[in-house]
């Protein structure tokens, strides 16, 4: 008979909660009731205002269902918890769940004069999140979590790629204050490779 999955409860809690900031992604994509549309031309020109927020609902979509995957398969490098790791997985969940607020705005005023402050929010949360990644690799590490020696290093370079995530997300924070537009395309493109990070994260 199988050993129970001392995390299961900690996996279930955690999946409910990404599920749940999935769902709030597409509340505010809306066309607005006071639109007059009384013609087909109308309707596309309705559906092209609303098209920065098809974009945030998108990329904030692939942000969270990616980190869900990461911290899917970094969950199979660990074979029990501690209450620091606990809290950790927490304050990650904090940032994922925050994700909706910062997607609407950025949605809402990306292509007016106002970007920047919707560009820097969304990236400082996205920077808060890298910090969730560091104290949940640095937690493993400390209470020794790991499944193995093999485990224990994968946890190790996944912490790394929390340090120049939180670096990247940083500059881009600071830098959307100028160029928002370009700041938030770059944001997206970044996601390949956490895309491509997580598709390689192996676990025995």
């Amino acid at each position: 008979m199988p050993e129970p999955n001392p995390n299961a409860r900690l996996e279930a809690f955690c999946d409910g909660v990404f599920a749940i900031a999935l769902t709030l992604l597409i509340i505010d994509i809306k066309i607005s009731s006071t639109t007059e549309i009384s013609n087909t031309a109308e309707f596309w020109n309705a559906l092209k205002h609303i098209a920065p927020s098809i974009f945030s609902f998108v990329l904030s979509f692939a942000v969270i269902l990616i980190t869900w995957v990461n911290h899917h398969n970094g969950l199979k490098l660990v074979h029990k918890s501690s209450s620091s790791f606990i809290y950790a997985n927490g304050f990650l969940l904090l940032t994922v769940v925050f994700t909706p607020f910062p997607t609407a705005l950025l949605g809402e005023y990306l292509l007016t004069d106002h970007a920047a402050p919707a560009v820097v929010l969304y990236n400082a949360v996205l920077a808060f999140q890298s910090i969730g990644w560091i104290l949940i690799g640095s937690t493993a590490l400390k209470n020794q979590l790991g499944k193995s020696e093999y485990a224990m290093r994968e946890i190790q370079k996944n912490r790394k790629y929390g340090y120049f995530a939180f670096v990247l997300y940083t500059l881009c924070t600071i830098l959307a204050f100028w160029f928002p537009l370009a700041i938030a395309t770059f944001t997206a493109l970044t996601w390949i490779f956490w895309l491509v990070m997580g598709i390689n994260i192996k676990h025995e």
